[in-house]
This record gives structure tokens, sequence and C-alpha cells, in this order.
């Protein structure tokens, strides 16, 4: 079957993925390879604008991309890859530089919600960020970018850099990307209150063994009115009600009437989630297993997609180059 157009999304390393993770980005990665041309980037250079701390880089990468494996990314016809391994984008960035405005780059939302949280480390990286970003775009041709509504602000900054490079060189080198709106809803930690995150300690790993999944769900905050187990709840307001609706369907018309009427209290249904997500996981975390037993496979892979993906980059750079009249 013809694909549609081709897609491209990176994430940063973070080591063993969550819930959040999951829900968010990668059950969609899975998807979207049966209809598109699928480029998945590990973005360690887009890492380092926030970066105190340097020594688990490598390892953060590996354990991503096995989950990402384990979930279903299939190499063979997707391209996975470590971003640093395909060193013309820092290339292309550079020349995409040139013709962006310094004052559109510090006045965008994210950049000045990034010097919030790391006001000791504002560095010409972080104010570059979304330069990288659409080199990273660019550089494979693609037209498709899977985004959630925070990310849609930088895609179009990118269209907009793509746009200026094409008129200014009066060209058609690059491809003006379109979004795809991939958004699903916010997945909330265990704390019930905030994103989930593992800088906030209210994360799920995927990869957690069956008795840590238990443990984690059973800290999760629900419905904070219902005091006592014979108050009714409210399955509106509730975060793991919220998790239920994904992970186990079938029980969902029960859950709700009986945690109106107090048939079931908080700790019953906290343990049919824990139930339901074991079990949902259960093959992810099989082949977790299994691909994690040949601890080169995964590097094997990465260094593959490098090759192939340094292949698109090459050519795209050569017409770059011509376009704005380098030798």
């Amino acid at each position: 079957m013809a694909k549609k157009g081709r897609v491209f999304s990176g994430a940063r390393p973070t080591g063993r993925q969550h819930l959040g993770n999951y829900l968010g980005a990668i059950k969609n990665y899975v998807a979207l390879q049966d209809d598109y041309e699928c480029v998945y980037c590990i973005v360690d250079l887009h890492a380092l604008t926030t970066m105190d701390e340097f020594e688990d880089l490598k390892q953060n990468t590996a354990e991503m991309a096995l989950d990402w494996l384990a979930a279903g990314i299939r190499p063979d016809e997707t391209i996975m890859f470590v971003q640093s391994h395909v060193p013309q984008v820092t290339e292309l960035h550079t020349i995409l530089s040139m013709f962006t405005q310094l004052g559109k780059l510090t006045d965008l939302p994210t950049f000045k919600e990034k010097v919030a949280q790391h006001p000791h480390n504002v560095n010409y990286g972080l104010v570059g960020y979304p330069v990288l970003m659409t080199a990273d775009i660019a550089l494979y041709k693609t037209d498709t970018v899977p985004v959630g509504i925070d990310q849609a602000s930088h895609i179009e900054f990118a269209r907009e850099i793509v746009r200026t490079f094409n008129h200014r060189t009066q060209s058609n080198v690059l491809i003006e990307p379109q979004m795809k709106n991939t958004e699903y809803p916010k997945v909330l930690g265990t704390d019930g209150a905030q994103k989930m995150g593992k800088s906030l300690n209210n994360h799920i790993e995927l990869a957690a063994t069956p008795e840590e999944t238990l443990a984690r769900v059973m800290t999760m905050v629900t419905d904070p009115q219902r005091q006592r187990r014979t108050d009714p709840g409210r399955p509106e307001v509730c975060n793991v009600f919220t998790l239920h609706k994904t992970f186990s369907p079938n029980e969902l018309p029960m859950i709700d009437r009986e945690c109106r009427v107090a048939g079931i209290g908080c700790v019953d249904c906290k343990k049919i989630l824990a139930k339901s997500l074991n079990a949902d996981l259960a093959p992810f975390r099989a082949r977790r297993a299994e691909i994690a037993k040949d601890p080169n496979r995964v590097w094997d892979v990465l260094h593959d997609g490098a090759k192939r993906a340094t292949a698109i980059a090459e050519k795209t750079m050569d017409e770059v180059k011509a376009a704005v009249g380098l030798p």
C-alpha cells in the first residue's frame, strides 16, 4: 500500500518511558507506521540545552530506544536513530539560523517558559532550539509532523523558517511541514494534579514489574472529597478512573456505577487498574526482556537508522548548499 507521506518526530532521551510517554506519543508512533514513512529520532542534542549532568545520556538513549522497539516500532521499515549520529542536522541548523530573526526566537512563549525553568542556564542552544528543531524536520524532507497542542507554535515557526528560506533563495528545496494533531488528553501523574513526569516522581514506568506497578498505582490520588470508604465517589474528577477509560474499558460501566454509590472503594478501584495495566503491558514487557538479552541489538538498530537517515540528509544538504550558493 502506498504511504501517505513522511512523518518525523523526535523526543528527548529520558530513559525508561512511562505511561504519559506511551499514551501521549509512543502509541501514536506505532500506529502511524501503517500509513506513513516514519522517521523517529532520539534528540540528544536538544537534551543538552537544559542538562547540567551528562553521564546518563547514553544509557537514557538506549533505554528509550529499547522501550520504543518493545512498544512496536518496526526498524525494518521505520528509520529510528539518534540525532547526533547524523551531523548534517547541525550543518542545516547553522544555515537556517541565517534566515531566522533573533527577536522572534526570544519572543516565543516556549523560550520564555524555559528561561523561567532554567534561569541559571540560558544558553545559545536554548535560544536556537526551534531552529534546530526545524532542521530536524526539514533535513528529511518531512511533510507531516504529529504534534500536541503545546507544540503547535513551534511547528508553525518551523513552517515560517522554511517559507523564508525558500522565498529568499527562490527555491522549493525545503518542504513546508503540515501538522497532524495527535493530542491525547493530558496524562496526570500519581499526584492527580500535574502532568506525569520523572522530574516530579509521579510516573508509572512501562517496564516496571507487576509488583512495582501495583505499588505506584496504590499511591495515586483519587477523588479528594471521598474521605471514607462509604462516601460516594465522583469518577469524572478521579485520575484513576481516567486511566480506566484506556486500560479497563470492559469494566468501565461497573466501576462508574459502583463508585458513585460506594459499592467499591478507592482501594478496590486502584487494584482493578493495576491488574488492567499489568495485563495490558505484559506483552510489551516480554518483548522488552527478549530484546534486552542482546545488548548490541538496540545500538545496531540505531546505527542502521542513522545510515539510512544520512542518505536522505546528504541529498538535502546538496540542494540546500546549491540554493544558498555554497561551493
